[in-house]
């Protein structure tokens, strides 16, 4: 079932169409890769690749790509010394990832000394936007290629929750203060100034809403429009359900220091229960049987994409 404005579309897809499809796969070089323990993740990643290279084919045409490389590829980071380009999807262990990048760029010798604030505000690591087309072009041919996802639910529910249900001095006064004043009845004086104690219903009335009060942002969008996965050929497709697995063999893909693992905490709110698939159906309570389902229309390239069972 798609949402009322699909409906007079062709298909949900239809904004892939009109673009070159990625270039046939390229086998992994595992020419690093040590020791036989790998070998069931090796085939997952082989069958993962396989599945959307599939998907695209399905849904893709071979008309002339209209949109510009400089925004297709504004969310992805380089890391030169190991030729890798990491497509950034927040809630799906970006954090870590990027520590990680800055370990083996030589700017730390731990991941586990980068604070917060260094990762997100500190500028260490260069976007691919930032180098001219040949350069952009060079990498995206012959650097290795890697995205972590999350299903869907799950991330937009850890995306709520770390946003909204915590003291925060851009979300609440830019997207709280918005929110409540659109979308609750009654709204007391105190939650107007303030923008706090957003509601997860709420939340996603201005999610589902074609006149947003304030735009999209990237803890919420859809990952087929923050790393477009058809356009650009993901030489590796990592999740989240088995982060620590796919990232060390990542690692060990490209050549990395035998001693960097990909850290284990959680980045902030480490009390927090995490968002698991329980945690999402207790929020999704809240919502009425058209809201949930308007949802998961609203990531269903998501779910399709990386093969995610709908909920």
């Amino acid at each position: 079932r798609l949402p009322e404005q699909q409906k007079t579309n062709e298909s949900p897809l239809s904004w892939f169409r009109g673009v070159y499809l990625p270039p046939a796969l390229h086998p992994l070089n595992k020419t690093f890769v040590k020791g036989g323990e790998w070998q069931d993740i090796g085939s997952t990643q082989e069958k993962r690749r396989a599945f959307l290279q599939d998907f695209c084919k399905k849904y893709n045409s071979r008309r002339k790509l209209q949109t510009h490389l400089v925004h297709l590829v504004s969310r992805i980071y380089v890391e030169d010394r190991h030729k890798v380009l990491y497509c950034e999807v927040p809630k799906a262990g970006c954090s870590n990832w990027k520590r990680v990048l800055m370990v083996l760029r030589g700017l730390a010798a731990s991941a586990n000394n980068i604070s917060h604030d260094d990762v997100h505000y500190g500028k260490h690591l260069r976007k691919l936007d930032s180098y001219d087309l040949k350069g952009m072009y060079t990498r995206l041919n012959t650097y290795t290629k890697f995205i972590f996802v999350r299903d869907p639910m799950e991330r937009l529910v850890s995306a709520f929750r770390d946003k909204f249900e915590h003291p925060n001095s851009y979300y609440h006064p830019v997207f709280g203060k918005a929110i409540i004043k659109k979308y609750r009845h009654n709204a007391d004086e105190e939650a107007l100034k303030t923008g706090s104690g957003v509601k997860f219903k709420e939340f996603i009335q201005y999610l589902l809403d074609s006149h947003r009060p304030v735009g999209m942002d990237i803890h919420w969008e859809q990952v087929s429009k923050l790393c477009y996965p058809c356009l650009i050929n993901y030489d590796f497709i990592g999740k989240f359900e088995t982060l620590e697995e796919d990232a060390n063999y990542f690692l060990q893909l490209v050549g990395a220091p035998a001693d960097l693992k990909f850290p284990k905490f959680k980045d902030r709110h480490s009390s927090d229960e995490r968002t698991s698939a329980e945690v999402v159906r207790q929020y999704l309570k809240e919502l009425s049987k058209e809201e949930r389902q308007l949802t998961y229309d609203f990531y269903y390239l998501d779910y399709l994409m990386f093969n995610y069972t709908s909920p």
